[in-house]
């Protein structure tokens, strides 16, 4: 159903893996991105980790009495159906309308995609039976938990295809990014530069942070003026 998933290389995910999400929305941000991150996805686990993965976007609509029932989770279009569509390595992002009362998944579901080596779970919306999820071993961002069904409130209407998680658009196969901070997305064309300069921006804001720790100014350190520039420029190519 949709477009079909497509892998992510594994120096892709080593590399941002190794990227704040923060730096990311601000590499972003100079590209003219500002809408990137998930509003509501927070991360459930104690600590938070950091996954990478291409998105698989699912979507629910308001709850409708004759389609949202307990009946529909044995239909061709359910979340059970979804999930066994779902590649290992993807992070699934679910469109849950903002709703806080009816969790889209619970233990069996979200222990199923940790079983098929899904990444992650990012939804707007909430999660039910949340000592059994954290004990699946999944990640999970998401904005909490409630006991009711997600039929409670939310007909689930399809998967792999565009979708608005927390006001941002994702795209399926775009490239999701969470960590303590929340999740972002990286539009699937813009990949390739975006990690070519979050690794730069590290690098420097790396420096940065050497320097204040060293006692220098903000000023003209942060953001860096001509001088600034050219004593990290130096120190760049001290290191080989």
């Amino acid at each position: 159903m949709g477009i079909d998933p497509l892998p992510l290389d594994t120096d892709t995910v080593r590399i941002l893996s190794g990227v704040t999400t923060a730096t990311l929305t601000t590499v972003l941000l100079k590209k003219g991105l500002r809408n990137v991150w998930m509003r509501g996805a927070r991360p459930l686990q104690t600590p938070p980790v950091r996954v990478v993965g291409r998105a698989f976007t699912l979507r629910f609509v308001p709850a409708r009495e004759d389609l949202a029932t307990p009946a529909s989770w044995a239909s061709p279009i359910s979340t059970r159906a979804a999930i066994e569509a779902m590649p290992a390595g993807c992070i699934a992002v679910v469109d849950a309308l903002g709703v806080t009362d009816a969790g889209i998944f619970g233990d069996i579901l979200c222990g199923r995609m940790q079983k098929r080596g899904v990444a992650a779970l990012v939804s707007d919306g909430v999660v039910r039976d949340v000592q059994g999820v954290m004990a699946t071993g999944l990640p999970v961002w998401c904005q909490g938990t409630a006991a009711p069904a997600s039929v409670a409130g939310l007909t689930f209407v399809g998967w792999q295809e565009p979708v608005g998680c927390g006001g941002v658009a994702v795209f399926p196969n775009d490239v999701v990014v969470a960590d303590a901070d929340g999740a972002i997305v990286i539009p699937a064309a813009l990949l390739a530069e975006v990690i070519a300069e979050a690794v730069e921006q590290e690098r420097m804001e790396a420096w940065i942070l050497a320097e204040v720790a060293a006692g220098v100014p903000l000023p003209g350190l942060y953001p860096p003026n001509e001088e600034t520039k050219a004593r990290y420029a130096a120190w760049v190519r001290r290191q080989g």
